[in-house]
């Protein structure tokens, strides 16, 4: 049995992907266009948690007071 024939049979990983996601270049546009989306998404939280955990104590919402005039009693 030659390799062709084996090959033809088993279909592989980008065999799959190709079928399902870039045979159609409508189904592609829209796949790259979301991925872009939720990756923007993933990487924007991302990088304001990490933000977050290295400014803990520096932030506005971090300081109690801060705009509160004291009250004269």
């Amino acid at each position: 049995m030659d390799y062709a024939s084996r090959r033809r049979g088993q279909g592989g990983l980008f065999e799959g992907l190709y079928r399902v996601i870039m045979r159609r270049n409508s189904v592609y546009v829209t796949f790259v266009i979301a991925g872009a989306f939720l990756g923007e998404r993933a990487v924007d939280y991302g990088v304001h948690r990490l933000w977050e955990y290295n400014n803990v104590g520096k932030r506005y919402e971090d300081i109690p007071v801060l705009g509160q005039r004291q009250s004269e009693e």
